[in-house]
């Protein structure tokens, strides 16, 4: 290995979306939407859970929190993508390239087990209805919440331990819009077995894991569903956990199709439509699947709107 090669890199350069200047700017007058779209979204659905008593109940609560992870990857990722597309690339320091990539770890594994907390709040409300109030406290809600946050930034240690291990040489240019892992372990030198390592060590902790509480949640919702005599209250049921499992299947399917199926039969470019549909429009799309589909929130809305903005 030459000299050239050991020479540690300081910066990388993200090569983005590569196209005519028309398409690049069409895209980021897209991406500039959805992000400001986003950031509204899920900014109102905060303000109507924590201002309306109505919603003052543990599913909204846990909704609130879905939303602030929303905003953290959507601010942790668009607003660099909005910087290189203009330029057909843009550089980024190493102190900031780890940085977007702990935060980003950070924001997935904490929705990760906000999504699995979310769907055993659905069963104990569904199949355990009678102890639903004294079970889910605000206290045990909050403790919750705090377990999540708190795994999510025990993340962020770990990854700053093994990517500081990583060794980069000349080659620091990476074909993506954001440091991710798979980047950058394609251009590191050397270290790359303890970031490995920690990958197959905490994976089935923060997506298998996961992806099985709520699997065995949403079976025992199901048979208790179909155990209710009435239509009625069998659609009832059944409408309180459709947004949620909206959401679950849209995280879980493109995440696992990004970085659990095999890549070799992807190219570069759909990888990146796939990773921008995961980190872009996923938090996105939430508000409006918990907004649109949930009356209590739309009549939460209505009164906020009417109340503020309604003269007397």
């Amino acid at each position: 290995m030459d000299k050239n090669n050991l020479t540690l890199a300081t910066e990388f350069f993200l090569l983005g979306f590569q196209g005519s200047q028309g398409f690049r700017m069409f895209l980021f007058c897209l991406l500039l939407v959805v992000y400001l779209l986003t950031i509204c979204g899920n900014l109102l659905i905060i303000v109507l859970v924590s201002t309306s008593r109505s919603l003052h109940t543990p599913m909204y609560f846990f909704i609130s929190q879905l939303s602030i992870t929303d905003i953290l990857l959507s601010t942790v990722i668009v607003p660099n993508i909005l910087y290189i597309l203009p330029n057909n690339g843009g550089t980024i320091t190493y102190v900031g390239c780890i940085t977007q990539l702990c935060l980003f770890c950070a924001s997935e594994t904490s929705e990760c087990f906000l999504l699995t907390v979310m769907s055993y709040d659905r069963y104990v409300a569904i199949c355990n209805p009678l102890r639903y109030s004294s079970i889910m406290t605000s206290v045990y809600c909050v403790n919750l919440s705090i377990i999540c946050w708190f795994l999510s930034f025990f993340t962020i240690l770990a990854n700053n331990l093994t990517t500081s291990l990583l060794k980069f040489g000349s080659s620091n240019i990476i074909d993506h819009f954001y440091c991710d892992l798979v980047p950058l372990l394609d251009i590191a030198i050397s270290g790359t077995f303890f970031l490995e390592s920690e990958i197959y060590i905490l994976s089935p902790f923060i997506v298998i894991i996961p992806i099985i509480i709520i699997i065995i949640s949403y079976i025992n919702i199901i048979v208790t569903m179909l155990r209710i005599p009435s239509n009625r209250s069998r659609q009832k049921a059944f409408s309180t956990c459709s947004s949620h499992l909206i959401v679950v299947s849209v995280f879980y399917c493109t995440m696992l199709t990004v970085y659990v199926l095999p890549t070799r039969g992807h190219s570069l470019k759909s990888s990146k439509v796939l990773s921008l549909l995961y980190t872009v429009f996923t938090p996105f799309i939430n508000p409006i699947i918990y907004s649109l589909r949930n009356r209590e929130i739309m009549k939460a809305l209505h009164e906020t709107v009417h109340r503020h903005f309604t003269p007397d």
